[in-house]
Formats: C-alpha cells, sequence, structure tokens
C-alpha cells in the first residue's frame, strides 16, 4: 500500500502532501506522528479521484485488505483547502447482512439495526440517487424499520441492497469522485476562491461505531470560542452516536466538562475527557493551530477521528493569531499573514449577525463595509431633521451630489439607484465609515412619491425601517440582530507587528476633522487627500460661494473669497492639529463651478432673493456655466488659471494655518496639490502664484514656514508627460478614479449600470473601478512613476485613489517604488495589514531564493 502514493496507508513516512492528498489526510497523518489514537486510514490522491470520476477504480480488493479484520469503513473529503467543501461523508461502509448479524451479538439489536438504517439512508440518496422521501413512511424506531427500509430500496432501485463491502466502497468512491467533479460543485468552490482544476482526495477510516453496552459516543471539542476567539472549551458530545451526530443533537446533546445545567461527558467519562483535553493543547502546540477535535469514545477509550482547523470569526481569527504568537507557537509574521486584510471589515464596522434571519428585498454593489439600520428619509434636509431628533435614518437618493453632503453626515446609511466603487456615494460614504448601497437598479425609486419598490411589489415609504449591509450590498426589510465592531488589544497587538513589517507608507484621504481623528485613530501616517470642496458645501459657506460666482471682476471675486478665508483656515487648523505634524496633502478646488448653483426653479429663486438680483441673471448665469460634460470641463487646475483668486484664498488660509498650528504644537509642512494637470505650464502659473502668497504671508507675519507643492496626476496626458512636470513639484500623487475613468473612457457614476455584464462576459477580469487595472492603467502609473523619477530622483510617489486601500494595488505600487498609498480612513487597518504581508512574502521569497 505504502509503495503506491496515489492510495496510501497513513502512517508517519507516507508520500502524503496538502497538495497531492489535500488538508485532512495531511493532518491525520500529523496526529498520527504524534502518537494519537487514530483509527487505520487509507488516503487516495487527487491524481486517484480524477482517475475514479474518469472511471478507472483503484484496487479495491487492496484498500480493503489494509483493514484488519474488515470492519466497518467511512469514506470522507479532503480537499486543499476546507473552505473549499466536497461531498459529505459517508458512514458505515461494510454493513451487511452477515455484519449486522454479527453486531446484533456485541452491540446489541438497537444499535446494530441504528448502523445499517444509517448506511442504506446516506448510501441511497448519496450513491443511489434516490429520492430521499421514499423512506418517509417508515419510523425508523419501530420494530421491522431496518427490513421496510430494506424493501423500500430494492423496489426504489430495482435491486436489492448490495451486500458485498467492496462493491459498496466502490460505488462511494465513484459518487463522491464525480460528485467533486460536477458542473455545480465547481462552480461553488470557484466561488470559494478555489482554482478551476483544485484537485480532491478522499480518506478511506475504519470505523468506530461509538455505539455499545458501556460508555460509547461521538462529539466534537475546541479549546477557544469561534465567535471571540477566546480560551473557552466549547463542543458537544452525544451518547450511543457517530460522526458529528451531536452538533445536531439539541437538548440531547451532553456538554463536556462538568456544569450546572446538565450532565457531561466529565461526569460519565472523567478519563476520556482529560485524555481529550491533553490531545487538543498537543494539537494546538504541534500543529501551531487552534483545532477542533473530532472524537469518537468506545467503551471509555478515546479515539480520533479528525482535527479541522476552528472555524472562526474575523474577530476570533485576530485573537487566535495573537494568542499564538504571544505564547510562542508562532512568530509575529506569521501572526500577520495569518489574518485575511479584508477580514478587518468586520471589525472595524458592526455587521448583520450571521445567525440572524434576513428578508433580502434588494441587492446592489456593496460600496462601503458595515450595516446599519434607520428610517427611510428621501432627501438631505430628511436626515438632518432625523439627526435632530436623534432618530436613525437612511438615506435613499437616485445619486448624490456634493450638496448632499451634510445628509450624508447626518445619515446612519445610504442607498442609491445609480453609481459604482468610486461614484459620489461610495467616496464619501467609506470615507465617514458609513454603510453605502450603490446601483440599487433592482428596486424601483419613486423619488417624487417618497417611496421604494421592491421587485416582489412591497413598497416601503418615508419612516418604514430597512438595514443597509453594505458589507454584502443587500438590503434588508426590519431590523436583524447586529454584532458591534471589536477594536480590542489583540487587533492593536497585531496592527502594531504589522506596521514594523511593512515597507510602504499608508495615509487617509480625510476632508474633515472627523475624517482627520479617524484616520489618526488608525494610525494612519498622514493624509494623502484633502478634498476642499467638501468644506464649501455648509449653507453659510455656500451662499458666498454664489455670491463669488455671480462675482463680475477679479477684485470683486477676491473680495467675497475674503470671507471665505477664516473658515478655510479654520478648517486647515483643526487638521494640522489632529495629524501632529504628519503631512496633509491638500487638493485646491477641484469641481465646476456649476455643481454649487441652484439646479430647481424654487432654489433659483431663493438665491435670487438672498443675493438681491433678478431671477432671470440666476438663470442665465446657470445656463452660461451649463457644459456638456461637466467633468472634462472647466475644473481643476483649469478653474486655478483662469478664475485664479479660488486658489490664491485657498493658499493664503493653508499658509497662516501652517503658522497657527506650528505655534503651539509639532511643525506642519502642508503639502499644496494642484488637480487634474495635463500640462508643464498650468504648474508653472499656479506655482507662481502660490510661491507669490507663501512669500506675502511670511512677510505679513514675519515668520518663515516650508511647504510642498504638488500635482495629482489623473490624465492620461500627465502620466506621460511626467518627467518634465516632475520637475516643478515635490510630489506626484496619482489620481486612479479619474485616470481610470479617462483611460477607459468610462463615466465611474454610470458604469455601475452594466459592468457586472461585461464581468460575467470576461470583457474585464474585474470592475476597473473596485480592483485597479494593472495591464492599462497600470502601465500609465508604471511610465509616470519612471519618467517623473529619471527627472527628479527625489519626487515622492504616491497614489490617493480608491484603489490605494485594495490589497492588489498595495502590491503593484510596492513593486513600482511608489513611498505611499492613501485610501479612506476606515481602510487604514485593511491597507497596513496588507502591505505587512506582501513586505513578509517578499522578504520570505528572498531567504528561499538565498538558499
Amino acid at each position: 500500500m505504502q509503495n503506491n502514493p496515489d492510495t496510501t496507508l497513513v502512517t508517519p513516512d507516507a508520500p502524503i502532501k496538502n497538495y497531492t492528498h489535500g488538508g485532512r489526510a495531511k493532518c491525520l497523518q500529523r496526529l498520527v506522528r504524534l502518537d494519537m489514537p487514530v483509527p487505520r486510514t487509507v488516503a487516495l490522491s487527487f491524481a486517484a479521484v480524477h482517475r475514479i470520476a474518469e472511471g478507472h477504480l483503484p484496487d479495491i480488493d487492496r484498500i480493503v485488505a489494509a483493514f484488519d479484520g474488515n470492519p466497518l469503513l467511512c469514506v470522507r473529503p479532503s480537499s486543499e483547502d476546507p473552505d473549499w467543501g466536497g461531498p459529505g461523508a459517508i458512514l458505515n461502509i461494510g454493513m451487511n447482512a452477515a455484519r449486522h448479524e454479527a453486531l446484533c451479538q456485541s452491540l446489541g439489536k438497537v444499535a446494530a439495526d441504528a448502523l445499517y438504517v444509517r448506511f442504506v439512508q446516506a448510501y441511497a440518496s448519496n450513491v443511489a440517487r434516490l429520492d430521499p422521501d421514499v423512506f418517509d413512511d417508515v419510523d425508523v424506531a419501530e420494530e421491522g424499520a431496518l427490513d421496510r427500509i430494506l424493501d423500500a430500496y430494492a423496489f426504489e432501485a430495482d435491486e436489492p441492497f448490495p451486500q458485498d463491502p467492496g462493491r459498496q466502497l466502490a460505488a462511494v468512491l465513484k459518487s463522491m469522485a464525480r460528485a467533486w467533479e460536477g458542473t455545480s460543485a465547481r462552480l461553488l468552490r470557484q466561488a470559494k476562491g478555489a482554482p478551476m482544476d483544485a484537485g480532491l482526495g478522499l480518506i478511506v477510516q475504519q470505523m468506530i461505531p461509538g455505539l455499545g453496552q458501556d460508555e460509547c459516543g461521538s462529539g466534537v471539542l475546541q479549546l477557544v470560542d469561534t465567535a471571540t476567539g477566546l480560551p473557552q472549551l466549547t463542543g458537544r458530545y452525544l451518547s450511543q452516536s457517530q460522526g458529528r451526530d451531536a452538533l445536531g443533537a439539541g437538548r440531547k446533546a451532553l456538554y463536556l466538562q462538568k456544569d450546572p445545567r446538565g450532565t457531561s461527558l466529565e461526569d460519565l467519562a472523567p478519563a476520556a475527557f482529560a485524555a481529550l483535553k491533553d490531545h487538543a493543547a498537543r494539537m494546538r502546540v504541534r500543529l501551531r493551530e487552534e483545532m477542533q477535535v473530532e472524537f469518537v469514545i468506545e467503551n471509555g477509550r478515546v479515539h480520533i477521528l479528525d482535527g479541522v482547523r476552528v472555524p472562526r470569526s474575523s474577530r476570533a481569527a485576530v485573537q487566535i493569531a495573537v494568542r499564538l504568537a504571544e505564547d510562542g507557537i508562532i512568530t509575529q509574521q506569521e501572526a500577520v499573514m495569518r489574518v485575511e486584510p479584508r477580514a478587518l471589515n468586520e471589525l472595524l464596522h458592526r455587521q448583520v449577525d450571521p445567525r440572524a434571519r434576513r428578508d433580502v428585498i434588494g441587492t446592489g454593489i456593496a460600496a462601503s463595509p458595515g450595516a446599519a439600520t434607520g428610517r427611510l428619509v428621501f432627501t438631505a434636509a430628511e436626515a438632518q431633521a432625523g439627526a435632530a431628533r436623534r432618530e436613525p435614518c437612511v438615506l435613499i437618493r437616485r445619486e448624490t451630489v456634493p450638496e448632499d453632503i451634510r445628509g450624508m453626515h447626518a445619515a446612519i446609511a445610504v442607498l442609491t439607484e445609480k453609481g459604482g466603487m468610486t461614484s459620489h456615494a461610495a467616496v464619501i460614504g467609506r470615507g465617514l465609515g458609513l454603510p453605502c448601497i450603490v446601483g440599487a437598479s433592482g428596486l424601483r425609486f419613486r423619488m417624487s412619491q417618497e417611496q421604494l419598490v421592491a421587485p416582489d411589489g412591497r413598497v416601503f415609504r418615508t419612516g418604514d425601517i430597512i438595514t443597509i449591509d453594505g458589507t454584502s450590498g443587500q438590503i434588508l426589510a426590519g431590523e436583524p440582530e447586529m454584532l458591534e465592531p471589536a477594536l480590542d488589544d489583540a487587533f492593536q497587538t497585531l496592527m502594531s507587528w504589522a506596521d514594523e513589517a511593512r515597507d510602504i507608507g499608508i495615509r487617509a484621504n480625510a476632508d474633515t476633522p472627523e475624517d482627520a481623528q479617524t484616520a489618526r485613530n488608525f494610525d494612519a501616517q498622514g493624509i494623502g487627500l484633502c478634498r476642499t470642496e467638501h468644506m464649501f458645501f455648509e449653507p453659510g459657506r455656500l451662499i458666498v460661494m454664489r455670491e463669488m460666482i455671480f462675482a463680475e471682476t477679479s477684485d470683486d471675486r477676491a473680495a467675497v473669497l475674503e470671507r471665505l478665508l477664516p473658515m478655510q483656515r479654520a478648517d486647515f487648523i483643526q487638521l494640522f492639529r489632529i495629524m501632529e505634524g504628519q503631512p496633509v496633502c491638500i487638493r485646491l478646488f477641484d469641481p465646476p463651478l456649476h455643481e454649487f448653483l441652484p439646479t430647481t426653479r424654487a432654489g433659483q429663486r431663493d438665491l435670487a432673493e438672498a443675493l438681491d438680483i433678478p431671477l432671470s441673471d440666476v438663470v442665465r448665469r446657470a445656463e452660461e456655466m451649463g457644459e456638456y460634460n461637466p467633468m472634462l470641463g472647466l475644473r481643476g487646475v483649469r478653474l486655478g488659471v483662469t478664475v485664479p483668486e479660488i486658489y490664491d484664498m485657498q493658499a493664503r488660509a493653508i499658509f497662516e494655518a501652517t503658522i497657527e498650528a506650528s505655534r503651539d504644537g509639532a511643525p506642519v509642512e502642508p503639502e499644496i496639490m494642484i488637480p487634474l494637470v495635463s500640462a508643464k505650464r498650468e504648474v508653472e502659473l499656479v506655482k507662481s502664484r502660490i510661491d507669490a502668497v507663501a512669500a506675502a504671508v511670511r512677510a505679513e507675519r514675519g515668520r518663515s514656514f516650508v511647504y510642498k507643492l504638488g500635482v495629482m496626476v489623473e490624465t492620461p496626458r500627465a502620466a506621460l508627460r511626467a518627467g518634465e512636470i516632475a520637475q516643478h513639484v515635490s510630489f506626484l500623487s496619482f489620481g486612479t478614479n479619474d485616470l481610470t475613468q479617462m483611460t477607459y473612457g468610462l463615466s465611474r457614476d454610470d458604469a455601475g449600470r452594466f459592468m457586472s455584464a461585461y464581468v460575467q462576459k470576461g470583457v474585464f477580469a474585474e470592475d476597473p473601478f473596485h480592483v485597479l487595472d494593472t495591464d492599462g492603467v497600470g502601465e500609465l502609473l508604471q511610465l509616470g512613476a519612471e519618467r517623473g523619477r529619471e527627472a527628479c530622483p527625489s519626487v515622492t510617489l504616491g497614489i490617493c485613489g480608491e484603489h490605494g486601500g485594495n490589497p492588489e494595488s498595495i502590491s503593484f505600487c510596492r513593486d513600482a517604488g511608489f513611498d505611499y498609498v492613501s485610501c479612506s480612513p476606515f481602510r487604514v487597518p485593511v491597507a497596513r495589514l496588507a502591505a505587512a504581508q506582501l513586505a513578509i512574502a517578499h522578504q520570505i521569497g528572498q531567504e528561499k531564493a538565498a538558499e
């Protein structure tokens, strides 16, 4: 048996690998090496199982002969990753009339009948593919139930139940192999991340019945709590049972250790319980993992059937990894590598309890993680009113615009009909840590009637309660149970280890003091993008911006903007003080001015009244400023060149805030970023005015300060001409949201309507607004980085688009030599962990290469 690696007895030195026989087979071999009481087992390799699926069976007699005394057998799947699943186990193979008669003598008729009935039912449904309903009329507890079940099988299968153990085993192996190769199973495991050609191993193991005259039974045991990861002996045990029966036995199952609520395994078999605890503790140390032990007790004697990695929540995964490292079982680097970065989202936000009932009324794009329950409101004003009443509200919009910012701040979640991963609602939602679903086109948004209509016809109105699950993209009716976020000591410890390992900076995109404080709390290394336009949409500032738009001359515009200067200065002072000397990159005004004008006639009438001008002037001005494609129109640096008074005011506010914040805190070195640059001359024009403002402020205040000037590379031309641009700036920050939009010629707000179809048809591997296109957009990034560094070796490189928080994007940026990535505040921990894992993997690769 051992001479054939495809069908081998599990011994300490058998040729068994995780990638050839699967994780279960390899774990059993490790348990055998630890001299644990594992029943005799034969492992079938991926190759052997694949041949079985094609109709080429191994030597069945040889497998059966490996088990002394022809005991009953079970077959279980052994995939490379347990999360990929596999067909269910089949127990009691080898049961037939002769074996039943013998077991009646040794175990008693009740136990023998139970073993035979269980096998016939499992064989019928999983191997013979009979409808399980054929046994519905049979009460297995009644006298003669076994005979009636055998008769029912013979009638439905048109042949008696097979009696030859070899034939039974062959049929089971063939059934399980073909189930793994089936289309449905293949699609299901691919959805879980398995490769298309993922293999399945099978293990054939001697059955320990778990039924008998003395204390017999089965159960599972683990040393930690699945939800929290904290030390806690948990599990269940069921007398006179097999496999994992105890987990579904309800009140019939016994506790493991002594418990005032009822009988325990420790009461019935104290020696067996002590042995189990010892086995679990040894497995934790020697297998370097928290393990769930599947066991069976035969007349008081313990047998270990299997050891699997303890199922765990994201919270438990962090706790377990940290405790294993603190106990010296694994290294700190291994602990960092064991936690999936995206799993941290569940720790940072409230989540719907996985055990809660979900009444799903629609789905959309999961744009910002977390879950929240509130009453429906359809305008930003209603959201603000609800917040004033301390009433949680979910803001419903077709799509959000900058004017909705205050309503988004007031709401606890946002749902939009349109949009994609980089739409306004998605970007702001992630920045605020606000659960957000966009592109929910399956729901009907009746905005004028303030109604939301589900596909099943249910109508939800203002005030109705719904739940937004921004992690899954599901919209739920009602209020399911929630799990609160958990940023405990284990989380902080893991992140400190991650920071020791990573080799790329992690900054945050933060527009408000609240955003900055969140970024600071998550240990961001500064602000990589502060979008100043969001500061202008507060009512007191909005009217001033509108006055500026209607000003006729440069002096008039400057005079109006003078009233905004102290407000901007106060904003920047707060940001600088919160970040305590860390870099703060402030993007100068970017959006087209028409966004600040009212779009409705009522709004235009209110503006005319506020400015004391004719309504016709407001309407005419709005029409004059209208653009066919505003995102490619008069915005960004183009405004800075044609309406320079805005940038002059912002630069002065930044420099005056720098002096003020540095007076009683760490020295501030602001970074000023020019948006939407396409040409070197644009930079020269803006730079000369900013330098002039800096000189004026130094002279007026009698204080010196330093600052950095850079550009946001978000047009293809800027990336291609980065060499000549870099000679005039200190940094290049790549805005991958707009760069992706312009490279593809796709509207990031509208692409969500058809993007899923494009991905399904293989046009794009992934949504390029969600996962960075490292081939197309990535080539522009590489060209920009290379040409910028070639012209100016000291230039700092970063990305500040929403891709910055994705592990795939961080990997690309590390390889391209970027200095930092910047992302939404709540994605900072994810980025820190992902960057650490990439650095550790790179180090491991170098060490292996050196060997």
